[in-house]
């Protein structure tokens, strides 16, 4: 089989490209190198094995060049981070998808394609689906609560409340029924599912999205900030400085491991079931952000007192966790457990090539944009 992955040079394109490699296939990558991910250029590690063509995915061109001849495409090239440039992200996000599913039915190519997988993500049910306990017998109805806006984060209220009797919510699993995008990135995502489901539908191509929870492991961009609390908590310790941990800490998340991850996505190409399918891929096991920070620090055995409850990232979910059920269903399951994710990120950074800078550049740049916020009258210092 020829394989088309677009973004094949990013963390998880990357991995499925050698996963498909060796299982035999031929595998073609298409990747503009963004500089905030790849700022060294072309990485080192790319399977040589692969074809790589330098370009565009909004380049109706280059994409063009890249589909001939595919038997699959996997469209994981995507824009993003926290930053406010609204428009690049349906730029890169939505227009790259409308103009592969464009290129396919003018070329004739819908009927030769086998598969169109297509990259989404956990942030496209937003804040997630929660209930309140004390109304719940009331009504028995879920939550699914808007973004928390800069009135309610600046107090340092980190918690959603029932807009009924104002307790505290509980945050539920969310399936992919649940879809509340509520910022530029997710709502750019639920553009891509919806081209994804409804052209592949209308055109006869088959196609899957894959709603990636927060995917870890080697390879992950240390320069991304996006990336997330490995990336920040594996440099503070690596360079004996000071983690920040936003709110309070008992943020819950969902984290999934690269390998996981690649299983996922070898599974979707092969099963017809999946067809036209939302599918979440996540860890299955809800971890609160101070949590993993005490599991980090454990497993790579240094320690490092963290700076928390004075900032806030604005734009982030208080909490959520996604319902894998229906991937596991189709008879896959995640295998690898926190400890491995950790490990192997750790390993990998001791090995790449680094500079204690990268610590402090994307905080920096993310407060300068205005995303790192802190709470009223918080006496901390700054980042």
């Amino acid at each position: 089989m020829n394989v088309l992955i677009t973004g094949g040079a990013g963390f998880i394109g990357s991995h499925t490209a050698d996963a498909l490699i060796q299982k035999g296939c031929q595998v073609r990558i298409l990747d503009n190198l963004q500089r905030t991910v790849h700022p060294q250029g072309k990485p080192d590690y790319l399977n040589p094995n692969a074809d790589f063509i330098m370009g565009d995915v909004r380049d109706k061109q280059i994409l063009r060049q890249a589909l001939s001849g595919v038997d699959a495409v996997y469209h994981l090239a995507a824009y993003q981070d926290y930053l406010p440039d609204f428009s690049t992200f349906f730029h890169v996000n939505t227009v790259s998808t409308a103009l592969l599913y464009e290129i396919l039915v003018e070329d004739g190519l819908e009927n030769s394609i086998q598969k169109v997988v297509v990259a989404s993500s956990q942030a496209v049910m937003g804040e997630g689906r929660y209930r309140c306990i004390k109304c719940e017998e009331q009504d028995g109805a879920y939550v699914h609560p808007d973004i928390r806006l800069e009135a309610q984060l600046k107090t340092g209220e980190w918690e959603h409340r029932c807009p009924v009797c104002s307790e505290t919510l509980q945050w539920l699993p969310s399936d992919e029924t649940v879809a509340h995008p509520c910022n530029q990135y997710a709502l750019s995502k639920y553009s891509q599912e919806q081209i994804a489901i409804q052209m592949g539908k209308r055109y006869g191509i088959p196609s899957v999205v894959m709603r990636y929870s927060i995917v870890q492991g080697p390879r992950q961009s240390v320069y991304n900030a996006y990336s997330g609390a490995m990336r920040i908590f594996s440099l503070a310790l690596m360079f004996d400085r000071q983690p920040v941990i936003f709110e309070d800490g008992r943020q819950i998340r969902d984290f999934i491991n690269i390998e996981d991850v690649v299983a996922a996505n070898l599974l979707v190409l092969e099963r017809e079931e999946a067809d036209y399918q939302v599918f979440n891929a996540g860890g299955g096991v809800p971890w609160a952000v101070n949590d993993f920070y005490e599991k980090l620090q454990t497993v790579v055995g240094k320690r490092k007192t963290p700076s928390i409850g004075n900032y806030y990232r604005y734009g982030d979910t208080r909490h959520i966790v996604s319902d894998i059920g229906k991937l596991k269903r189709l008879g896959w399951v995640p295998k690898c457990d926190i400890e491995k994710s950790i490990q192997d990120y750790w390993t990998y950074l001791r090995q790449a090539d680094r500079k204690e800078e990268i610590f402090d550049y994307a905080q920096k740049n993310m407060r300068k944009l205005n995303v790192i916020r802190k709470i009223k009258d918080s006496n901390s210092g700054g980042i």
